[in-house]
């Protein structure tokens, strides 16, 4: 069974028109903030107030925490001023 490849065709302008609406990360990033915890300053990439899961840290005291524990902070302000 042959099939036509045209509808294909036309089909691929569509897709890549809506994939450029698609934001990117970086089109939602706020200013960085920094956030005062216990084990020193730790700076943090947030963005919208409904894409808390994205906020991370960009700077934190690497000798005293880990990535996890300085996206954690992160993740909490994000939460703390979604409310």
């Amino acid at each position: 069974m042959k099939t036509s490849f045209i509808p294909k065709i036309l089909l691929l302008p569509m897709i890549v028109s809506l994939a450029a609406c698609i934001p990117s990360p970086e089109d939602l990033e706020t200013e960085p903030v920094k956030v005062q915890t216990a084990k020193g300053e730790v700076t943090c990439q947030l963005y919208r107030h409904d894409r808390v899961t994205w906020d991370r840290a960009i700077d934190y005291p690497a000798t005293k925490m880990s990535v996890a524990e300085a996206d954690g902070y992160c993740r909490q302000e994000g939460q703390r001023r979604l409310k």
